[in-house]
C-alpha cells in the first residue's frame, strides 16, 4: 500500500493558483498566435503578413512551452498532493495526456514549422513575390485552443464524478476493491 502526501491547504491553493495562471497564459498565447497567423493569411500586403509572421516566431513558441510545462509541472504536483493520488480520475488522466501530447507538440512540430515560416516572412517583407505564408499554420490555430478548451471544460464539469471527500479514515474505493477481490 503505497501512501501519498496530502499538500497543505495554502500549499495547494498556491500550486493551483499557479496551474490556473499557466493555463490561461497558455491560451491567450495560442490565442494571439491564432490571431497573428489569420492575419499573415488574410492580410493584403506581404509586408504585413510577413511581419506577423515573424511575430509569432519571436513571441510564441518559448513563452508557450514554457507555459505548457509548468502548466504540466503543477498539474502533476496538484495530483500528486491529492489525496488519492495522480490519476484516480478518469478526466486528469485525459487533462495529463493533453498536457503532454500539446507540449510535444509545441517544442518537436510547431517549432520548426514556425521557424521556416519566419524565414519565408523575411522573404516576404524584402519583397520577394515567390514567397508565400504556408497554410498549414492554420491547424495549431484550431487545434491548440480546442484542445485547451477540453482541459478547461473537464475541469470544470468532471464527466466522470465529482471528487468525492471520503471521512476520515475511511478506505479510498480503489483500495477497498482491491482488498475485496484480494488484489494487491
Amino acid at each position: 500500500m503505497t501512501t501519498t502526501r496530502k499538500l497543505s491547504g495554502r500549499t495547494r491553493k498556491t500550486v493551483l493558483l499557479v496551474h490556473i495562471l499557466t493555463a490561461a497564459a497558455w491560451f491567450g498565447i495560442d490565442l494571439a498566435l491564432g490571431i497573428l497567423v489569420v492575419v499573415s493569411l488574410v492580410a493584403d500586403d506581404p509586408r504585413t503578413a510577413g511581419t506577423a509572421i515573424q511575430a509569432v516566431d519571436l513571441f510564441a513558441i518559448w513563452p508557450m512551452f514554457g507555459t505548457s510545462v509548468v502548466c504540466l509541472v503543477s498539474g502533476v504536483v496538484l495530483g500528486i498532493g491529492s489525496k488519492y493520488g495522480l490519476v484516480r480520475y478518469r478526466w486528469v488522466a485525459v487533462k495529463l495526456v493533453i498536457n503532454v501530447v500539446m507540449s510535444a507538440l509545441i517544442f518537436f512540430a510547431l517549432r520548426p514549422g514556425i521557424g521556416d515560416a519566419a524565414s519565408i516572412g523575411e522573404r516576404m517583407v524584402a519583397g520577394d513575390p515567390a514567397a508565400a505564408v504556408p497554410g498549414d499554420l492554420l491547424y495549431p490555430v484550431v487545434v491548440a485552443p480546442t484542445l485547451l478548451v477540453i482541459a478547461y471544460l473537464l475541469s470544470v464539469f468532471k464527466p466522470w464524478g465529482k471528487v468525492r471527500r471520503s471521512p476520515r479514515g475511511a478506505t479510498p474505493p480503489a483500495q477497498r476493491v482491491r482488498t475485496l477481490t484480494g488484489a494487491r
